[in-house]
């Protein structure tokens, strides 16, 4: 009976340890193509890459509200804080502390 329950707490560890590590580490909501309000700025967001104006695109990953963007896994990460998110709009803080907000 011990051996039974020990090994059904192994499987349950298991089981949330795998859970966790296979979700997506990007939000769903910022994926896709963004166009700033103004238009002089296209920000391009897949599963994988990040890239603004058309420059070569960085891998990146989010962390409550910040996207740490490295290109090719080089340190130090270049990071973006997001200040407001939904399915239409974005409010970007970039690097330099300038907001930029993207439409789709």
């Amino acid at each position: 009976m011990k051996k039974t329950a020990l090994v059904l707490v192994h499987l349950a560890c298991a089981f949330v340890l795998i859970s966790g590590a296979c979700k997506s580490p990007s939000n769903k909501k910022l994926k896709g193509m963004w166009l700033s309000k103004d238009g002089s700025k296209k920000l391009n967001i897949t599963d994988k890459t990040f890239a603004i104006d058309g420059e070569e695109a960085e891998d990146y990953f989010v962390k409550g509200d910040t996207v740490f963007t490295s290109y090719q896994g080089n340190l130090p990460y270049t990071i973006y804080r997001i200040q407001k998110l939904d399915d239409h709009s974005l409010k970007l803080m970039l690097p330099d502390s300038v907001a930029v907000e993207y439409s789709r």
